[in-house]
C-alpha cells in the first residue's frame, strides 16, 4: 500500500536537488496524482492508445517508467500476438518497486510481458517500436539532449507505430503562464499540500524539471522526423479576461512544479 507523500512538510527535511530514491517510491503513486491534474485520466488512455497501435511482434516502450504505470496500463489493454513491453528507468528503487509489482500480479497470458530495464533512457535502443510512451518523462531529461531522444524514438519506431508524450507545458504568454500557474497551485492546494510543502518541493525541482512551450515539443518533433502530431488529450474550456492588466501575483506565491 503506497503511503502519504509528506516528503517536504518538515522545515527540516534534506535540502537539495529531486531525486528518485526510495523515499520517493514509497510515496510516488500519491505524489504524482495529487501533484499533476489529469494524472487518474492520462495513464488509462495511455493504454487504449497502445492497444490501437500496437502490432504484432513489435516492442512497446514505457521511457522513465517509474513504478511501471504506463507499462502495467498497456499490457492490461494490449492483446498483440509476439508483442513485449519494456519499462525502462534509472533509479534502482523504481525498477525493484516495478518488479515488486509484477511479481505480486502476475498477468493474462495473453497479455506482453513487461520486462523492467534499469538504464538511462538516454542509453536505450529503441528498436521495431510500435509504441513508445514518455509519460511526464521528457522535462528531466536534459534540454541538449532531447532532439538526440527524439530521433533515435523515430529511426526505431515502425510504420504506422506513435510516440505518446506527455508533459508539462510552458506558456510564453505572461499572463495565460501567471494564470495556469495560480490554478495548478489551487489544485495542489485542494489535494492537501501545505504553503512549505509547496514551496519545497519546488525548490527541489526547479533545476531539474524543465518545461518548454508547445511551439518547441511541435517543432522538435518535426524536426527528429515525425510525420503527424496530434494532440490527444485537450479540453475546451475557455475563460475570457476583460481586464487586460497581468494577473497580480502573491509575492510569497512559488512558481507552480
Amino acid at each position: 500500500m503506497t503511503e502519504r507523500d509528506r516528503l517536504y512538510e518538515n522545515l527540516i527535511c534534506e535540502p537539495g536537488d529531486f531525486v528518485f530514491d526510495e523515499r520517493v517510491v514509497r510515496v510516488f503513486p500519491d505524489m504524482i496524482n495529487r501533484s499533476v491534474p489529469g494524472y487518474a485520466t492520462v495513464v488509462p488512455m495511455l493504454g487504449m492508445l497502445a492497444r490501437r497501435y500496437a502490432q504484432a511482434g513489435s516492442t512497446l516502450y514505457d521511457l522513465g517508467c517509474s513504478l511501471g504505470a504506463v507499462a502495467l496500463a498497456m499490457q492490461a489493454a494490449v492483446r498483440a500476438p509476439g508483442a513485449r513491453i519494456v519499462a525502462v528507468d534509472n533509479a534502482p528503487e523504481m525498477i525493484r518497486g516495478l518488479e515488486t509489482r509484477l511479481e505480486a500480479a502476475p498477468a493474462a497470458e495473453s497479455a506482453p510481458p513487461i520486462e523492467p530495464l534499469l538504464q538511462d533512457v538516454l542509453d536505450t535502443r529503441i528498436e521495431r517500436a510500435s509504441v513508445t510512451a514518455l509519460n511526464f518523462t521528457l522535462q528531466f531529461v536534459p534540454l541538449a539532449r532531447r532532439p538526440e531522444l527524439l530521433a533515435r524514438i523515430a529511426a526505431g519506431t515502425l510504420p504506422g507505430g506513435v510516440l505518446l508524450l506527455s508533459e508539462k507545458i510552458r506558456f510564453e504568454d505572461p499572463v495565460e503562464e501567471d494564470l495556469q500557474t495560480a490554478w495548478h497551485l489551487d489544485f495542489k492546494r485542494a489535494q492537501g499540500y501545505s504553503e512549505l510543502e509547496i514551496a519545497r518541493k519546488r525548490e527541489a525541482l526547479e533545476n531539474v524539471l524543465r518545461p518548454e512551450p508547445l511551439e518547441a515539443h511541435l517543432d522538435r518533433l518535426e524536426r527528429a522526423g515525425f510525420a503527424r502530431v496530434c494532440r490527444w488529450f485537450q479540453g475546451l474550456s475557455l475563460i475570457h479576461i476583460s481586464e487586460p492588466t497581468r494577473l497580480r501575483r502573491n509575492s510569497r506565491m512559488p512558481s507552480s512544479a
